[in-house]
């Protein structure tokens, strides 16, 4: 039972920029990892993901050039970087697991996808 927790998230000016944090309770060199965000009435998007051996990640085409999804194994945690944030970024951002082989070379954006989730932590981009 992998376990995870959100950090970072606030109010911050548009154009401004955050660096989300997701803490692991272990082992997260044998999960894929993906970031994803819910607005208000909205459907939950999967923003970004990155593979559990390659590292390879990928980004949601709103996001691209934008965000940057890293994780360091050595310490369980991965990591959302948000520059240039505009109000259409403001959300519960979430981070999620998912375990096994499937994940070693490539992820997945799609929420049915992942077992182990967050909490969220909110990101509001106002002024």
């Amino acid at each position: 039972q992998l376990q995870l927790q959100e950090s970072g998230g606030g109010l911050v000016p548009p154009g401004g920029s955050l660096r989300l944090s997701c803490a692991t309770s272990g082992g997260m060199r044998h999960f894929g990892i993906a970031w994803f965000r819910q607005a208000p009435g909205k459907e939950r998007e999967g923003v970004a993901c990155i593979s559990s051996q390659t590292s390879d990640p990928e980004y949601a085409d709103s996001v691209k050039g934008r965000f940057t999804i890293q994780r360091d194994n050595d310490k369980d945690t991965a990591y959302l970087q948000m520059n240039d944030l505009s109000p259409e970024d403001t959300a519960v951002y979430f981070c999620a697991a998912a375990g096994g082989w499937l994940w070693y070379y490539r992820c997945s954006r799609s929420p049915s996808s992942y077992t182990y989730w967050g909490q969220g932590t909110q990101v509001t981009v106002s002024s």
